[in-house]
């Protein structure tokens, strides 16, 4: 699998057939038993880890938010971020929005672990502070699985436009999180099964076509 700078990639793929052990080989949260992954040519193991844990970002399905104001957790993104980059970021995952309507904003102060905001907003709130950070690489592992459909494509849409050199990898569940993906990879039991367009998977896919009709066609 070879992924170019700035391609947005989708992952998807029945649970448990390796998703989050693919991407986690990225930053060597894993390492490989055989084989290689290679960032820029380079052989992962051959970088610092500190060096190249700072060129990649991972939004998990359920993130840590830390007690203190919602500025104050962007910052762990980047403690340097003036408040235009601050505000930039979240309007880039959609959390703008709802933080303005909160009584104090940025400074709304947040419980341990969020526990004043709903799924979506500390979602939104995570990929605001691994956006600040300012990755060559950003790896979402079912991180919008709260956001509703309409929320997600605009995140997806602005993550496109607004940084198009950063490689973006999703890995989810709905086929629609992906749909726009340049390329999307299907997993299937440890083994890329096939790689493609949305178009390309509807043609020559069988898993892909199982899963769309699973989804989609319901609806």
């Amino acid at each position: 699998l070879t992924i170019e700078p700035g391609q947005m990639i989708g992952i998807i793929g029945s649970t448990g057939c390796g998703k989050t052990t693919l991407v986690s080989m990225i930053p060597r949260l894993y390492d490989v038993d055989e084989g290689k992954v290679l960032v820029d040519d380079i052989d992962v193991r051959d970088y610092s880890l500190n060096h190249l844990r700072e060129g990649v970002g991972m939004v998990l399905q359920k993130n840590v938010l830390f007690s203190g104001t919602i500025e104050e957790n962007l910052q762990w993104g980047d403690e340097n971020a003036d408040k235009d980059q601050i505000r930039e970021a979240a309007e880039s995952a959609q959390a703008e929005g709802f933080i303005q309507k909160l009584a104090d904003g940025y400074d709304t102060e947040l419980g341990q672990g969020g526990v004043n905001v709903s799924g979506g907003q500390k979602q939104r709130v995570a990929i605001s502070r691994t956006i600040l950070k300012q990755a060559e690489i950003i790896i979402f592992d079912d991180a919008t699985s709260a956001l509703d459909l309409k929320t997600e494509a605009n995140l997806y849409s602005m993550l496109k436009n607004a940084y198009p050199d950063t490689t973006k990898i999703i890995i989810a569940q709905r086929i629609a999180s992906v749909k726009d993906a340049d390329r999307i990879v299907i997993l299937d039991d440890g083994h890329i099964s096939a790689v493609g367009t949305h178009e390309e998977l509807l043609k020559n896919s069988a898993i892909y076509q199982d899963i769309y009709n699973s989804q989609l066609n319901k609806k």
